[in-house]
């Protein structure tokens, strides 16, 4: 088993930027395809960017899209989410998570096997 621990939320200023990172103990990190959900009080769980195993190919969901970038250093069991030019409407508790399937399903959290418990953001305006 893979077990996902998130860090690097915090309470930050419209237009700031903050870096999250999903660190892996456990399993072939490696090996998993990670994506990034987030979800703001009320709402339900969204997509926000995903990475490939090899780092290859990237998904943004289009609000995130030029301000979110997404990576992987399997070197190092990491993945991040470089979050740019942060807008209160990115308040949420974001979590990463891990995937063996394919890549045109990563926009589903279903297709996920292992979470971490998640770190909040919240943007002030």
């Amino acid at each position: 088993q893979v077990a996902l621990v998130e860090s690097g939320g915090g309470l930050v200023q419209a237009g700031d930027s903050l870096k999250l990172s999903c660190a892996s103990s456990g399993g072939a990190f490696s090996a998993y395809g990670v994506g990034w959900f987030r979800q703001a009080p009320g709402k339900e769980r969204e997509f926000v960017a995903a990475i490939t195993w090899n780092g290859g190919l990237t998904k943004y969901t289009d609000s995130v899209k030029g301000r979110f970038t997404v990576s992987k250093d399997n070197a190092k069991n990491l993945a991040y989410l470089q979050m740019n030019n942060l807008n209160p409407k990115d308040t949420a508790v974001y979590y990463c998570a891990a995937t063996a399937n394919r890549w045109n399903t990563v926009v589903s959290d279903g297709g996920y096997l292992y979470w971490g418990q998640g770190t909040q953001v919240t943007v002030s305006s």
